[in-house]
């Protein structure tokens, strides 16, 4: 088995790297005798670029790089390309074959919504509204995304309803979806993480949430819940098959 590179946006809050860190080690349980390293864009170490460059040192000639992002907006479409190339130039007899982003997946719908029974929220309440929050992006289809899932989660979960919103400048936000939510009937309310490790954004969600209902239940990221590990796992394999018979 070619190496895996697991590389996640990074973040200056320590717990970032910590969680991915630990998802990783979940990762190594899921696919015994995986080579499976961790990287960052940017604002993290080790960064990519770094990485891959002690791979190619180690002898390594192919290798699969895994996006530890939810969707495909500027980090997927613009950082990382542009770090790849970098790395390219600079060890041009390594082969990188680069595995699709995290999101859509069902794995992450059920990943999230185990965090959010870890916060004592289950399917089946009318009077229940929850949030579906999410960094946002300023790439549209991202955000539909989002949107999808909630749309979703509302006809199957039995709740009164379930609304996206987003820690960004991109609206809905936090409170704004609150509010829709009680226009149709909710009582109660709780959020669900769309988030892969915690950090400033999440924080500022659980704030935001608390601010306007201070017994809502917030969920914590999706961290290292096993779906997402296997996610992570489904992407690299899909990557070098790929790789194999292109």
């Amino acid at each position: 088995m070619i190496p895996l590179v697991a590389v996640a946006h990074g973040s200056r809050d320590p717990r970032s790297a910590a969680t991915v860190a630990d998802l990783l080690d979940v990762v190594r349980e899921r696919a015994p005798g995986l080579d499976v390293r961790g990287a960052f864009l940017d604002l993290s170490a080790p960064r990519l670029i770094d990485v891959l460059g002690a791979l190619a040192d180690e002898g390594h000639h192919r290798l699969v790089v895994a996006p530890l992002l939810l969707g495909r907006a500027f980090h997927a479409r613009v950082d990382l390309p542009a770090l790849l190339a970098e790395a390219a130039e600079a060890h041009p007899g390594l082969a990188v074959s680069v595995a699709d982003v995290l999101g859509p997946s069902a794995l992450l719908e059920a990943a999230a919504l185990r965090r959010l029974a870890d916060a004592g929220v289950e399917p089946g309440d009318p009077g229940l509204g929850v949030v579906l929050a999410a960094i946002g992006s300023s790439h549209a289809p991202a955000n539909a995304r989002v949107a999808e899932v909630a749309r979703r989660w509302a006809r199957t979960h039995g709740w009164a309803g379930v609304a996206p919103a987003f820690a960004s400048a991109t609206a809905p936000d936090v409170p704004t979806a609150i509010a829709r939510l009680r226009a149709r009937g909710a009582r109660r309310i709780a959020v669900a993480s769309w988030f892969l490790a915690p950090g400033l954004l999440p924080d500022k969600v659980a704030a935001q949430a608390l601010a306007v209902d201070p017994s809502a239940r917030i969920a914590p990221p999706m961290g290292n819940a096993v779906e997402v590990a296997d996610l992570v796992v489904e992407r690299y394999t899909a990557a070098w098959e790929f790789a194999r018979t292109a």
